[in-house]
């Protein structure tokens, strides 16, 4: 008959020293700062969203007043906004593929930025939905590519975390101008 060998930890063939290595702490895992900075910088554009939606929530009584709109005018004025970034999430991808991921989100920042000087300048309701469509375009851009370019430049061991920052930039717009 074989005789085993016990240890003091008791199970066999293996050595104390083995044992207890396994129960070491994990080491933490190393952040990239270039891709969190990149991720924040990129994850800002979805405040344009929530810019869009604190503003419009303010100023739909005054616009009203002023120029004299219907309340279905107004209703379509401020829920085309979804309609609009669809449009422009649709072409968001193919836009990316021609000029690249950071390109499209320096252009999402122009078309909105024209959009809002569109609905600045705007006297009547045909040139005040021309800036809220090029206003769309540019959020639709925005909260297509922000989340691509995160998932990009971040490591697999941080993307989970990182790729929520969009959402949490759409929430920190709202009370800017609520």
């Amino acid at each position: 008959m074989a005789e085993h060998i016990y240890e003091d930890h008791g199970v066999p063939g293996e050595s104390k020293a083995k044992l207890i290595t396994g129960f070491d702490q994990p080491k933490p895992l190393k952040r990239n700062k270039y891709a969190f900075a990149c991720t924040m910088l990129a994850s800002m554009t979805s405040v344009l969203l929530g810019y869009d939606i604190g503003v419009m929530s303010g100023a739909q009584k005054y616009i009203q007043r002023d120029l004299h709109f219907s309340d279905g005018q107004i209703e379509v004025l401020v829920g085309i906004m979804n309609l609009y970034a669809l449009i422009g999430s649709a072409a968001a991808g193919r836009t990316s593929d021609w000029i690249g991921r950071r390109y499209t989100i320096v252009l999402a920042g122009a078309i909105f930025f024209l959009g809002a000087l569109l609905m600045g300048f705007a006297t009547n309701y045909a040139f005040l939905m021309v800036g809220r469509f090029a206003a769309g375009i540019g959020v639709g851009y925005a909260l297509m590519i922000a989340p691509v370019y995160t998932t990009e430049v971040s490591s697999a061991s941080a993307r989970g975390f990182l790729t929520s920052f969009p959402e949490v930039f759409i929430n920190a717009g709202k009370p800017l101008f609520i």
